[in-house]
């Protein structure tokens, strides 16, 4: 059969001009090109299969062999360069796509350090291509990887990157990233003079202080730095010691996701604190998590997998008049959470229960005297999940805020003057878990104690939470039941979020989980409504601000809710 010499010379046309693009000449393909030619008989099909894959891996071998026995050549003669990162320069078509910013270019390289079936991805490079970031993969059980997989994965990366550091530029791009790195180190590699190069050199032989970056877990009492926007700048910023302090993951590791945090408005001390998952005794208070204290009424042995998914409710949903307050997608359900916020936005008396000697207003010592009337405790409804002793599985939906944190949260210096505050970085549906307010457990007479110390001392804290929400179910309190929880020492991120008078998006709720006293519970938070991503998350403390005789001096409110009791009480 006579070979059709016009469409091969074409198809070898094609081939050659798809390799220049990754720096390969075209009297290269073309010598290449003549054992797979005559191998598959002209059946051009098999050879453009895949992008010229086979072709790409045969110019890649070769080119690697002979960039080896380059190198250990120019080695003998003592002129091997000192860099992994060199590479020979490319073609021009290789400079302008790199110039470009392309997301990558792809070459599979099956003869990388003897290892075959290995693929590799030129990423990034500097602008002349002299340094290029690149991507090797041992596919073992694949055939080859595919330049769309890259792809996507630095997309999936890069939204990763936005929702947790609060990227909100659109143009921000991993592949420009690296290409500075890559600018970078050829200026530094080559001794450059340039203002960029030169700052880099002398910072890099400054030793660290307060001003320098910080990525890694929680050191007290270090001084935040003025701050610069999490935008395609930062690594200029992070190499010339100009970006703000950034703390990974405050909770070193104790939460399930990490929780960073930035300074973006002004210089602030992080306070000398340790952080905690779960509340702690401090000493005296009496807290009982032994199975005898369950009985078989507050659990459900009998219960498999998914309690929600069950038809009849089990016994943990007596305590909610027997419905689950949690929907499938672990969010409150509506009824439950707006009567939840009716009675803390407006009280009646009848939500309140008045003790006969009131640990809040007498302390022990004082309790021989005249006893001080109570001004009330607000009764709240109590969520009961599922515990250690039910049959149901961990991932029971009758479990949400024993898993922790699922939300990707920030701390961050809040506006207006309030220090620091959370936000979640990604809008949150109402009714949805934000985190407990964790912290010791102490007594109120240890409060008592503490706070006469910290007045003494002029010590700032934060604002302690009593955990008085079913005081009603005992007639006289013992000070070991009367219990707070403080989180100045040693608490999670729930300290660090601000008080707002009225209209907070976050409510309280009391959680029984391990015990069924109500003299301890867990106090955990969500959502009110619909927020937006990185909108500030608030709570209201609850506090009166006229009260001259709570043993907690209030503070100067700045939430700035049209509804601010402490402005009106000013005014």
């Amino acid at each position: 059969m006579a070979r059709n010499t016009g469409g091969h010379s074409k198809k070898i046309a094609e081939a050659s001009m798809a390799e220049a693009h990754f720096g390969f000449a075209e009297e290269e393909v073309k010598e290449t090109l003549k054992r797979p030619v005559k191998l598959y008989k002209d059946d051009w099909k098999i050879i453009e299969e895949d992008n010229f894959k086979e072709l790409v891996d045969t110019l890649t071998k070769e080119n690697n062999e002979e960039s080896n026995l380059n190198h250990n050549f120019e080695h003998r003669l003592g002129q091997a360069s000192s860099s992994s990162l060199r590479v020979k320069e490319k073609s021009p078509e290789f400079t302008q796509a790199a110039a470009r910013g392309t997301r990558s270019n792809f070459v599979k390289d099956r003869a990388h350090e003897g290892v075959s079936n290995s693929s590799r991805f030129d990423i990034a490079s500097s602008v002349d291509a002299e340094v290029k970031v690149s991507l090797i993969c041992i596919s073992s059980g694949n055939s080859y990887f595919r330049q769309r997989s890259l792809d996507a994965v630095l997309e999936a990366v890069e939204d990763e990157c936005r929702r947790t550091y609060g990227i909100q530029n659109p143009d921000f791009s991993l592949v420009k990233l690296m290409e500075k790195v890559c600018q970078f180190f050829m200026e530094m590699e080559n001794g450059s003079s340039s203002e960029t190069g030169s700052k880099i050199c002398d910072k890099s032989k400054q030793s660290e202080g307060k001003d320098a970056v910080r990525d890694d877990t929680l050191e007290p009492n270090k001084v935040l730095q003025p701050p610069q926007s999490l935008e395609p700048q930062m690594m200029e910023a992070v190499l010339q010691k100009n970006y703000p302090v950034y703390l990974k993951d405050i909770s070193r590791g104790e939460d399930n996701i990490p929780i960073p945090l930035v300074n973006e408005s002004s210089t602030l001390e992080l306070p000398d604190f340790i952080y905690i998952k779960n509340n702690m005794v401090y000493q005296d208070g009496h807290v009982d998590f032994s199975l005898a204290r369950i009985s078989e009424d507050n659990c459900c042995a009998q219960c498999l997998g998914d309690c929600l998914s069950s038809d009849l409710p089990c016994a943990c949903a007596a305590e909610t008049g027997g419905e689950f307050v949690y929907t499938q997608k672990g969010l409150l359900k509506e009824e439950f959470l707006d009567e939840a916020i009716s009675v803390s936005l407006d009280p009646q008396r009848k939500h309140f229960y008045y003790c006969e000697i009131c640990p809040l207003q007498n302390e022990p010592q004082q309790r021989h005297g005249k006893i001080k009337r109570c001004k009330g405790h607000l009764t709240r409804k109590f969520i009961k999940e599922c515990w250690s002793k039910c049959g149901c599985s961990k991932k029971c939906g009758n479990r949400v805020v024993q898993r922790g944190i699922q939300v990707a949260l920030q701390v961050y210096a809040a506006p207006g003057g309030k220090g620091w505050g959370v936000r979640s970085v990604n809008g949150l549906k109402k009714g949805t878990f934000i985190c407990e307010y964790v912290g010791e457990i102490v007594t109120n007479q240890e409060l008592y104690e503490r706070n006469n110390e910290r007045a003494a001392k002029k010590e700032r804290h934060t604002y302690p939470v009593l955990l008085d929400a079913d005081w009603g179910s005992e007639r006289i309190l013992e000070d070991e039941e009367a219990l707070c929880l403080d989180a100045t020492e040693f608490g999670n991120i729930g300290r660090f979020i601000n008080h707002r008078c009225y209209d907070s998006n976050l409510i309280e709720i009391p959680v029984e989980v391990e015990t069924p006293d109500h003299h301890y519970y867990r106090l955990a938070f969500f959502t009110t409504r619909d927020t937006e991503p990185m909108e500030e998350l608030t709570w209201d403390y609850g506090i009166q601000f006229d009260d001259k005789y709570h043993p907690i001096k209030a503070f100067k409110c700045k939430c700035g809710s049209m509804g601010c009791r402490d402005k009106k009480r000013r005014h």
